[in-house]
């Protein structure tokens, strides 16, 4: 394996996984170990924390476990500082924390829209309010938030807080990005496609019949034929949060077989 993080220090909010198998933020949180970092995994479920981050250790890795509400100012601080206090820095700050209620104006209650908006959107500007003067401080930081191909095109799901929000992580990122580029920072956001993780069986299942019938459906939309996994994710994640992708920064990159390239 690369050592493209050797000795970084990244914290990852939604590095649990919401059921069985492997979401995105669970395969990045490991596959940055595997990079070399020191992983800090946060969820707000300390249990899918600490089950990433025995994956790690197994692997001989490193990475901590702790608890957060992204929506909540307060917690956000404390994670950040104790991670602070611990290794003295951090160099990759990577937000993976969603939600995705179904509904259109009209039928979403407003209080889904409010959870939709904080989940998606206030979550990564809390984490860069606190992370960011640290990076500052040290003039070297890489930011990368994980958005969606909803934020730039309509999935086929009525779900308009989710493509409202999306579409906030990529421009948030942007701004963030040029804001910070003289200070040695950069920002990136991905865009998944479709892709097959636990969190699809939770959210989106019920908009068919049955589970078997929304990987079928969903993996017949892929230009590849078959929809992405966590790996794909995890995989640019690494690249973005690297040296390797110094030069690289506002973009909001497509990870999903080709399918923001379709007309339809």
């Amino acid at each position: 394996m690369s050592q493209r993080l050797q000795d970084k220090v990244a914290i990852v909010f939604g590095a649990g996984s919401v059921g069985p198998g492997w979401g995105n933020g669970k395969a990045t949180a490991t596959l940055f170990a595997r990079s070399g970092a020191h992983v800090v995994c946060v969820d707000i479920d300390g249990s899918a924390a600490q089950e990433t981050v025995g994956i790690i250790r197994a692997e001989g890795g490193s990475a901590t476990a702790a608890v957060c509400d992204v929506t909540r100012s307060d917690t956000v601080a404390a994670v950040v500082e104790a991670v602070i206090g611990q290794h003295g820095r951090i160099d990759i700050l990577h937000n993976n924390v969603g939600y995705a209620q179904m509904g259109g104006p009209i039928e979403l209650d407003e209080a889904d829209w409010h959870k939709t908006i904080d989940l998606n959107v206030t979550g990564c500007f809390l984490t860069c309010k606190h992370v960011l003067p640290h990076m500052l401080a040290r003039r070297s930081g890489a930011i990368v938030n994980v958005s969606s191909i909803a934020a730039v095109r309509y999935t086929g799901y009525a779900y308009a807080a989710y493509y409202a929000a999306k579409a906030a992580v990529n421009n948030l990122t942007m701004g963030i990005a040029l804001q910070y580029a003289k200070e040695g920072i950069r920002a990136n956001a991905i865009m998944p496609g479709l892709m097959n993780t636990p969190l699809i069986f939770q959210q989106i299942s019920g908009q068919y019949r049955t589970a078997d019938e929304m990987v079928a459906a969903r993996d017949a939309a892929c230009p590849t034929g078959k929809m992405g996994t966590a790996w794909d994710i995890a995989k640019a994640a690494v690249f973005l949060a690297s040296d390797d992708a110094q030069y690289i920064t506002g973009i909001s990159l497509p990870v999903d077989g080709g399918l923001s390239c379709r007309a339809t």
